[in-house]
């Protein structure tokens, strides 16, 4: 029995298997975790050596296929198709936009390893003499590496296969929807509660790693400003303070919220990355990151897959490449959900560039700038500071501040900029994750203010839990075991999205092979049929109708022609349907006609009302609102942008019609080409699949 139908106008409802099964798993862990933290310490380092040995390649192999896959997507015939309905536009603009892309899948955690990265790869290098100028040069780009494009293809991934299908097939942004291709309406059942439930488990998780560096470094912070102490009461208080600040900007909203905080912790950065550049050398590392920028594209493609065969440096895989790949399936749900639903509008071309190009270089020159200051005060002789940074990172960052003029002021900078990144990435995994758990009326609406709260506190839990067990290292081995699982989901999303595509493309074939039967069987109209026939199409063009004209549509035409068209094809044998629903805002009806076709597929038609501005060139205000009506088509692969309101009835069967038979040439198109595709030696043209219906929800 489907589990995630709504519709518009439906109240938000609790997910009960997703929300109970997610929330007693994590609470089990937390107090594992809590009363037997030398257990919990001991299983999860038995696991990463698990894990670590048979599947350490398979990490290398995932991430570049995810990122193959993404890029090729971007650049194909399918990247101008839009993360919505192809005539909408975006709902933020480019600096908004950009601002909580980087935001939210970037956290508190590049300051922590801003330094200690580059530090540890130059004075302890996966392959190399160590503390030479070749050290230098591969120290900052593992670094670039491990934060650069591979990992922003995971996030891409996630976002535009959850934006494609929420927003264009009208069903639910969830995890779940992604599999619809592959699984069809099961994923309205325990399959789809199951996977929205790992994607929650693995959100949790991941998030609540970089919270725990957060704290950590944020304590040191205090402690360095302050005077506050280090340990474990510090920490505890900075978690509740933390959940208290995002419970309240997850309250407020995306709008409110999350969007002021992203653009503030973008200006704020920026501030404190520019104040390093000049009170450094700003010549030495300018030229230090072209260096990085020239390292980094020349050896991108051999660092991806380098498994390190013959002689693996198994506790620094671990430590860094296993559990950064690890770590950004993990976080995958979670931004990919957010970015989603912040990029409706977009096209699948703009996103990926976006995704994958806006955050790196943001991230490449943090680092870079960040990461040859370290350098560089080592290889000016101060040896302790490196082996601080390398033994202590959540005092690296605050080390290199101490080297320069002011650095009560940098360093006070630095904390509030790490508590609004850490609040950042809070809120929106609250938010993600109480829309994750609730079944929404639509794609954009987010969920009930008490759930955000409980997920904001769920994550706090976990944080402490896990800082209890073994601080950083904990975390880190809790991120390698949690996100293998999601990576084996990831490839069926993957294979979801390209079944997905694949229909986009022969539909546009059946709407051309079908053009010439839609325009012959148009009726010719002779004489003063001919002469009222032009007046009324003139007369419909220069209207701009009412709620009370709508309704009267709706009552007198299109209500009548569809439930014409739907007893003739009963007729026929076929199991047509007219249904309704209404808009409780506009108060009017949406109509539509169901037709199934054979087991699975399936015809829909629905004419759903809109209320947009008048244009300027109106003759004359249309409401008191200076609104009007439209009735647009939609179709399984989403809205038509074309308005039928003022058609006569038969010009709405007319279109009806030519609809229908588009379907049916789809569906013909389809079936030959799974036929093919069972001949052995033959290339298929689409994977046989069932297509995503408008009525997801």
């Amino acid at each position: 029995m489907p589990t995630a139908v709504t519709h518009p106008g439906d109240g938000i409802r609790l997910k009960p298997t997703v929300f109970f099964g997610a929330s007693l798993l994590i609470l089990a862990i937390s107090a594992w975790a809590i009363l037997t933290p030398s257990g919990a310490e001991d299983a999860l380092g038995v696991a990463v050596a698990k894990i670590s040995s048979w599947f350490g390649w398979y990490y290398f192999l995932a991430a570049t296929l995810y990122l193959v896959f993404v890029v090729a997507v971007g650049v194909s015939r399918y990247g101008g198709i839009k993360l919505g309905p192809q005539q909408s536009t975006p709902d933020y603009g480019v600096f908004a936009w950009a601002a909580m892309l980087f935001a939210a899948g970037i956290g508190i955690d590049l300051m922590f390893f801003s330094v200690a990265g580059p530090v540890t790869h130059y004075l302890a290098p996966p392959e190399g003499e160590a503390q030479t100028i070749e050290a230098a040069r591969q120290a900052v780009v593992w670094t670039l590496f491990h934060y650069g494009v591979t990992g922003w293809a995971m996030y891409a991934l996630m976002g535009m296969v959850l934006g494609y299908f929420a927003f264009r097939y009208r069903l639910p942004l969830a995890i779940r929807s992604a599999l619809y291709p592959i699984i069809g309406r099961r994923i309205h059942g325990r399959i789809g509660d199951t996977v929205d439930l790992a994607a929650i488990i693995g959100t949790v998780f991941g998030i609540s790693v970089s919270l725990g560096i957060g704290v950590v470094q944020l304590n040191y912070g205090l402690d360095y400003l302050f005077g506050v102490g280090e340990g474990l009461p510090a920490q505890i208080g900075l978690i509740i303070v933390a959940v208290a600040m995002a419970t309240v900007s997850a309250v407020a909203g995306v709008d409110k919220g999350i969007r002021r905080l992203s653009q503030l912790n973008v200006l704020l950065a920026v501030l404190l990355m520019l104040y390093i550049l000049f009170v450094d050398s700003p010549i030495r590392l300018l030229n230090a990151l072209i260096l990085n920028i020239g390292d980094y594209v020349s050896r991108f493609p051999s660092m991806t897959l380098n498994t390190f065969a013959w002689d693996q440096p198994t506790d620094w895989l671990n430590s860094w490449t296993l559990f950064f790949w690890a770590w950004w399936i993990a976080w995958a749900p979670f931004v990919g959900l957010f970015l989603a639903r912040i990029s409706r509008g977009r096209t699948i071309r703009q996103f990926v560039a976006a995704t994958l190009v806006i955050p790196l270089l943001f991230t490449l020159i943090f680092l870079s700038v960040f990461g040859n200051s370290a350098l560089g005060v080592i290889r000016d002789g101060n040896t302790q500071f490196g082996r601080t940074a390398m033994d202590a990172p959540e005092q690296g960052f605050y080390g290199l501040l101490a080297q320069y003029p002011g650095a009560t002021f940098s360093a006070g900078l630095a904390t509030f900029v790490g508590l609004l990144l850490y609040v950042t990435s809070a809120d929106s995994g609250a938010l993600v994750m109480g829309n994750l758990s609730s079944h929404l009326p639509t794609p954009i609406t987010d969920t009930t203010a008490w759930l955000r709260i409980f997920w904001a506190s769920a994550t706090g839990l976990l944080t402490l839990a896990m800082l209890l067990v073994g601080g950083v290292d904990a975390l880190t081995n809790a991120t390698i075991v949690m996100g293998l699982p999601f990576s084996f989901v990831m490839f069926l999303i993957i294979g979801g999205l390209y079944k997905a595509l694949r229909f986009e493309h022969m539909r546009e074939a059946a709407q051309v092979t079908t053009m010439p039967s839609s325009l012959s069987g148009r009726t010719t109209h002779h004489g003063a049929v001919a002469e009222r026939h032009w007046r009324q199409r003139l007369a419909r063009a220069m209207s701009f109708p009412s709620r009370r004209t709508a309704t009267r549509f709706a009552d007198e035409v299109a209500r009548p022609a569809l439930e014409e068209v739907a007893g003739e094809l009963r007729l026929q044998g076929v199991d047509a349907a007219v249904e309704e629903e209404r808009d409780e805002e506009l108060t009017l009806p949406s109509l539509g006609l169901r037709v199934p076709i054979g087991e699975q597929e399936e015809f829909t038609y629905w004419l759903r009302p809109v209320e947009v501005p008048a244009p300027a060139f109106a003759t004359r205000t249309v409401t008191e609102h200076d609104t009007y009506v439209r009735y647009e088509v939609h179709l399984p692969q989403g809205s038509q942008g074309y308005n039928v309101m003022g058609y006569s009835r038969e010009q709405l069967i007319g279109d009806i019609l030519d609809q229908y038979e588009r379907h049916m040439e789809f569906l013909r198109l389809h079936r030959e080409a799974a036929a093919r595709s069972a001949i052995p030696g033959h290339r298929p043209d689409t994977p046989e699949a069932e297509a995503p219906p408008e009525e997801g929800y």
